[in-house]
């Protein structure tokens, strides 16, 4: 026999091989759903099942493995499972001869998001089949905080939407109320949780002496659609602290507020000690004795001395 002899017919059993592989192959497929879906925090279900040609009476299964990248999630070989914690057959009395080899998560997390693979192989033939699963979780209520800068009227007022808890990654929008204008040109910042969750944040910035109005706050999801809203209120310079003053009449009013406490106790601490000095100083020496009878008493007259308004005083004294 040639070497091309040889050639040929090694050629032509492994032509033969092939066929017979893929005939084989061709009793039973893996069915799997193009894409699951899953909540976070829930169980998860990311389907396959076994379809069996028509010339398949029995089936039996010898080996199921399931991938996420590369990694092995849940292995069952000569009917015995192993798997890693939290995975498992969504049948629970699942067994060799069973055709539903879906996969169950029991708590779903962002880590879970992603590309699977299953492959089956039975007594009529093997099959693999590539899935994915796409983890959701809705973001929760959003909150606004109101934040002004302490200056002149003309300045601005801040509005800050907060939420948080959602994945894949959403948006914030704003809205005039009450007639639903959308508000352009504002940016939406996303940060990631540890749990791989979002937290979304976007600032809203208007001036602060115009009337008073609403705005409504919406967190959409990867997909547009709306999650949860709310609404908050810009007041008017008058009711912002810190607005509709002007600083240099701020400075003004606070040096007032401090002055003219103070003037009014200096002016009464300099009035009592004035009132203390004089009363000393007129009543040195009250009364003097002076020459002269007096014609009804016959004894030596007193005057009074020092200066009127001394003498007043004193009399005012005697008088009461």
């Amino acid at each position: 026999m040639t070497m091309a002899s040889a050639g040929f017919i090694f050629l032509l059993l492994l032509m033969v091989s092939v066929s017979l592989q893929n005939a084989s192959d061709a009793f039973i497929q893996v069915d799997c759903k193009k894409e699951n879906s899953g909540q976070y925090g829930q169980q998860s279900v990311v389907e396959c099942v076994i379809r069996k040609s028509e010339e398949v009476k029995d089936l039996t299964v010898s080996r199921v493995v399931w991938k996420k990248d590369g990694l092995i999630l849940l292995e069952v070989h000569n009917n015995q499972p192993r798997s890693m914690a939290g995975y498992s057959f969504a049948e629970p009395s699942w067994n060799n001869k069973s055709l539903n080899v879906s996969l169950l998560i029991a708590n779903t997390a962002v880590a879970n998001h992603g590309n699977y693979s299953c492959m089956v192989m039975t007594d009529s033939g093997l099959d693999n089949k590539s899935t994915s699963l796409r983890v959701t979780a809705k973001y929760g209520k959003p909150s606004i905080h109101t934040t002004a800068a302490n200056t002149t009227p003309s300045s601005q007022v801040t509005l800050t939407c907060r939420s948080q808890g959602g994945h894949p990654k959403g948006q914030l929008s704003w809205f005039e109320a009450p007639n639903g204008q959308l508000v352009g040109n504002v940016e939406t910042a996303a940060e990631v949780m540890p749990n791989g969750l979002f937290s979304l944040s976007s600032e809203l910035t208007l001036p602060s002496g115009r009337d008073a109005s609403n705005y409504t706050c919406v967190v959409r999801n990867a997909r547009g659609g709306k999650d949860d809203e709310v609404t908050g209120t810009i007041p008017n310079a008058g009711h912002v602290k810190g607005l509709g003053q002007d600083p240099k009449a701020k400075n003004t009013d606070l040096a007032t507020k401090v002055v003219a406490p103070l003037i009014v106790i200096g002016s009464m601490i300099v009035g009592l000690l004035f009132l203390v000095f004089w009363k000393k100083w007129c009543k040195r020496e009250d009364w003097a004795p002076q020459p002269g009878t007096d014609p009804e008493q016959g004894s030596p007259q007193h005057q009074l001395l020092g200066s009127p308004e001394c003498q007043e005083t004193n009399v005012s004294g005697d008088a009461a």
